[in-house]
């Protein structure tokens, strides 16, 4: 890690060479999603090769996200690895934005809670 870059982002291959050039791809394109969300304690992204799989899913990127509350973890597939990469912080970025408005919504709008109990009057 550098000194601009705070974020603890883990980068791992299963069946693939992890060159510097992606490693450095997928740190531009997940600041992104630290500029969004500042609470992201951690982001792990794991890049898959099987060439096994159909020619249109050769290439697969998940993605988990630990953040203050439920983590988050999504997975895509592509062709190419650095489509699969763009694809998984696209839909990780859409799942921050949900999951901050939902925040929202229910911040600005309470819910009205019913007492059992009568509530005592000011002593005068």
């Amino acid at each position: 890690m550098n000194s601009q870059n705070q974020h603890e982002i883990i980068v791992s291959g299963i069946h693939l060479e992890l060159t510097p050039s992606l490693k450095t791809f997928v740190h531009e394109k997940a600041e992104r999603l630290f500029r969004h969300e500042e609470r992201i304690v951690r982001m792990r992204v794991e890049l898959e090769s099987d060439r096994n799989q159909a020619p249109g899913t050769q290439f697969t990127a998940k993605g988990h996200i630990e953040i203050h509350g439920p983590d988050m973890n999504a997975s895509v597939s592509a062709d190419e690895c650095h489509k699969a990469i763009s694809m998984l912080v696209d839909k990780l970025d859409r799942m921050l934005q949900r999951r901050h408005q939902m925040h929202r919504v229910k911040r600005n709008h309470p819910h009205a809670v019913e007492l059992d109990a009568a509530i005592p009057k000011a002593l005068a």
